[in-house]
């Protein structure tokens, strides 16, 4: 046993999502230090928001945004968010992503 405590599940009342990396359950949850750090890293969000929309968006834009958005991201590198996105496959990636813009478009409301 890890010690690891367990992360309880994403909430999508508050924006978030899951994702399953390296083998356990990890909560996507766009903070604003989380975006604020994903926009640091891939530029402006509403840019990266557009190229999703049409079809542009990058694979490592995408794991470099779940990783930023990682709750609680303890020793997962970004190479094993990009692991996950791939053994996921794109198209179960969608979902998680569609709640991350999803949340930078709407706010919490």
């Amino acid at each position: 046993m890890s010690g690891r405590a367990t992360e309880a599940p994403a909430n999508p009342h508050r924006g978030e999502a899951s994702l399953v990396v390296a083998g356990q359950p990890r909560v996507l949850r766009p903070s604003f230090s989380a975006l604020v750090a994903a926009e640091e890293d891939l530029g402006p969000l509403f840019a990266l928001v557009e190229r999703a929309g049409e079809g542009r968006l990058a694979l490592s834009e995408m794991a470099a945004l779940f990783w930023h958005c990682l709750a609680d991201r303890g020793e997962v590198t970004r190479e094993q968010v990009g692991d996950a996105v791939m053994a996921h496959g794109l198209a179960a990636c969608a979902r998680p992503l569609r709640v991350l813009l999803g949340q930078i478009l709407q706010g919490s409301g």
